[in-house]
């Protein structure tokens, strides 16, 4: 059985978007088909069976949390396969892995999107687009001191995106493998 990871947007974050872990895998398993469900931290990582049908897994996910909870969040699907080829290719090895993210998106960027964000960063900060996930190493400042903020990404990519440190992406590949 492969297994995959399910990635919420900006819930239990500076306290908003409240959504308990032990309530949502209570929701998930009475509302939806996913099987073997676990979640990993009060971000929003959702550890599954790769659903049959990922597209209506995660619409089906988003659905159960706007009903049960009232946080409209994005979901986005990621096998242990995609999760092991995008770490492989990440291009900051050497980054620290609290100050390196994928932002892991929906889909394709708008056309021009890395190079309008390569205007906004700052001189210690890197960003990589690998497939539908873009890479940023945030250097020493980390994610506090960037003017790459959530606004910003938004914007430049037009699509819905959600980031996990490389500390975090490994451990979900852990998890999913």
């Amino acid at each position: 059985m492969t297994r995959s990871v399910l990635l919420l947007r900006a819930v239990n974050v500076s306290g908003r978007n409240s959504v308990p872990m032990a309530r949502l895998r209570e929701v998930l398993a009475a509302e939806t088909d996913l099987e073997d469900l676990s979640t990993y931290i009060a971000s929003g990582n959702i550890i599954c069976a790769t659903p049959a049908h990922p597209d209506a897994a995660c619409a089906a996910v988003r659905a159960a949390i706007h009903s049960e909870f009232g946080v409209d969040t994005p979901v986005i699907h990621r096998t242990n396969a995609q999760l092991v080829a995008s770490e492989g290719e990440q291009p900051f090895p050497e980054g620290d892995v609290k100050f390196v993210h994928a932002m892991f998106l929906e889909g394709p960027p708008t056309p021009g999107a890395v190079e309008a964000l390569e205007q906004r960063r700052r001189p210690a900060e890197r960003l990589a687009l690998i497939g539908n996930d873009l890479w940023i190493d945030y250097g020493q400042g980390g994610v506090h001191s960037t003017r790459l903020t959530k606004t910003v990404l938004d914007r430049a990519l037009a699509v819905a995106g959600t980031a996990r440190n490389l500390r975090t992406t490994r451990r979900l590949i852990d998890l999913t493998g």
